[in-house]
């Protein structure tokens, strides 16, 4: 049985001008995912990332050098603040994270006939099963994969494997901590959800680099 590591970047610029770009504690969060992932002695057949800097940089920290695949890639948050209730401030980060909440459902729940994302829900959906399908057609038995993407990819992913994407979607997208781990095993009877959003590696001496934004 082959095993899908699947590991959120590190924490981005919020409330930056250019938002795709890791902080320093970012920077620090990728070396440390990446010492997590060598402590526990995996060998990977595939090792992928989306093409956003966060992405690519969080790979780079942690010591791998990524093939990219723009599949991976985070929704795009111009098409989802489409349905924003309101103007959502980044100065306030519990209101923020009210509004992308709401947001998120009301994209969710629009369709694909909508017109006021440029990526729908459904888009979003089947571009990354198609990068995950990618990944899982391309390890041989008992080989692992390492892909480095964001939250909402994970949520969307972790969502089908439990039955309710478009339900739990939204909820799991808000807990994903950044540099997280999430672990799906790859078998004759599909995927499965073995481990989600580890970061037991940020916690005792280094609990000071947990973020989830």
């Amino acid at each position: 049985m082959g095993a899908i590591y699947l590991v959120r970047h590190g924490q981005a610029s919020f409330g930056s001008d250019d938002y795709d770009k890791l902080s320093p504690l970012g920077k620090e969060q990728g070396v440390v995912v990446g010492e997590e992932l060598r402590r526990r002695g995996l060998e990977f057949a595939v090792v992928r990332s989306g093409s956003m800097a966060r992405q690519r940089d969080t790979a780079i920290a942690a010591g791998f050098h990524a093939d990219q695949d723009a599949r991976w890639n985070e929704y795009d948050f111009a098409d989802v603040f489409a349905y924003a209730p309101e103007v959502p401030e980044t100065s306030d980060e519990r209101g923020y994270q009210r509004v992308l909440d709401a947001s998120l459902q009301a994209w969710v729940a629009a369709g694909p006939g909508d017109g006021r994302a440029a990526e729908s829900w459904d888009d979003f959906t089947a571009r990354v099963d198609g990068a995950l399908e990618s990944v899982v057609s391309e390890l041989g038995s008992g080989q692992n994969a390492l892909v480095f993407t964001s939250g909402g990819v994970i949520a969307a992913i972790t969502g089908r494997i439990l039955g309710d994407r478009p339900g739990l979607f939204w909820r799991l997208n808000r807990m994903m901590a950044n540099a997280a781990i999430t672990k799906i095993i790859s078998g004759r009877s599909g995927l499965t959800l073995v481990a989600l959003n580890e970061h037991g590696h940020f916690e005792g001496a280094r609990r000071h680099l947990f973020s989830f934004r």
